[in-house]
């Protein structure tokens, strides 16, 4: 597996998203997703990714059990800021309005989730916190000025963002440098490309891109909606909805024909895609299956020529990231 840096560390090229292993993607067997873990590590994917929000805390419960044995061999990333537990929130005037969605970061809420993420987790550090989500109620800087404080009582060592807009990035590096923002990114998500990207690279910050399949999207292997299970969040998401699934297959379409010019897998192609975006890049493509860890692993070795990239280019993805509502939490 080949190594990038992320705040000077060296961690697999292709990490591990693992989100779906305990929440969105109708979960997963405990016994089959301790294996992927396992095998993950053998692969050389040291770089893991989860969030307190994944199965209120299950997910990462889930990796404690890998961890116990092994956090040496882990680069271990979480994140904080979706409210679960509507208990903890700083903000209970927006529990009391019956808010759908709570973000929270204040300092308090800050120190709460870090502090209960490290017990489920079963660690004394967590090597990259991230605010899942910008609160517009509280100063980036409060938030980050806590999340300083963690560092300095050694229960995190690199700090980072997700989906923050780039005034906010900046104002928060200024308080404290953030080695990482994660955000989507991939064939049919290219909203960080005009500010986004070159923002953080002026300041040296690391960019992570989750869902670089395009949620599975990207692999060729969803035919069609109805290939999704009844809980599956992909349903209500509106790239998924018929008329856009259908248009949004003419991306696949290509990605497929590139693919077969190589003799690869088109997730492959889509991940190489996301790679030979910069050095920088960090994708973080979850899976439950071994399978799938194993094709995702050796993507790192598929070359995106200039011919590739003409024939990938110019494809705008037809229907929003997320529903409206979700929508509103981007790029603050």
């Amino acid at each position: 597996m080949k190594k990038r840096n992320i705040g000077g560390v060296p961690v697999s090229a292709i990490g591990l998203g693992c989100m779906g292993m305990s929440f969105a993607y109708s979960g997963g067997v405990e016994e089959e997703n301790l294996a992927v873990l396992n095998r993950a590590l053998e692969l050389g994917i040291d770089h893991w990714d989860t969030a307190d929000l994944y199965g209120a805390g299950g997910n990462e419960r889930l990796l404690a059990k890998v961890l116990a044995t092994k956090r040496d061999q882990v680069f271990l990333a979480t994140k904080f800021g979706n409210v679960t537990d509507r208990t903890l929130t700083s903000h209970q005037d927006l529990v009391e309005k019956n808010a759908p969605w709570i973000v929270d970061g204040t300092p308090a809420y800050v120190r709460k989730c870090c502090e209960r993420s490290l017990e489920r987790l079963g660690v004394e550090t967590i090597d990259l916190y991230y605010q899942h989500r910008v609160d517009t109620l509280v100063p980036i800087e409060d938030t980050i000025g806590e999340m300083a404080r963690l560092k300095d009582e050694g229960k995190i060592r690199f700090l980072g963002l997700s989906e923050a807009g780039v005034e906010t990035i900046q104002r928060a590096h200024r308080t404290h440098p953030i080695s990482a923002l994660q955000t989507e990114y991939s064939l049919w998500t290219r909203d960080v490309e005009p500010e986004i990207l070159p923002a953080i690279r002026k300041l040296g910050i690391a960019f992570v891109p989750y869902s670089p399949l395009g949620r599975g999207f990207l692999t060729g292997e969803i035919k069609s909606p109805d290939d999704l299970a009844a809980d599956d969040w992909r349903r209500t998401n509106p790239r998924f909805q018929r008329a856009n699934f259908e248009e949004n297959m003419k991306l696949v379409d290509r990605v497929k024909e590139v693919a077969k010019k190589k003799g690869v897998k088109p997730g492959q192609v889509a991940l190489a895609w996301v790679l030979a975006q910069g050095e920088d890049m960090h994708p973080i493509p979850g899976t439950k299956r071994i399978n799938y860890l194993e094709e995702n692993a050796a993507a790192v070795d598929v070359e995106i020529t200039k011919e590739d990239e003409e024939a990938l280019a110019g494809f705008e993805a037809q229907g929003t990231r997320y529903a409206e509502p979700m929508m509103a939490f981007l790029g603050r």
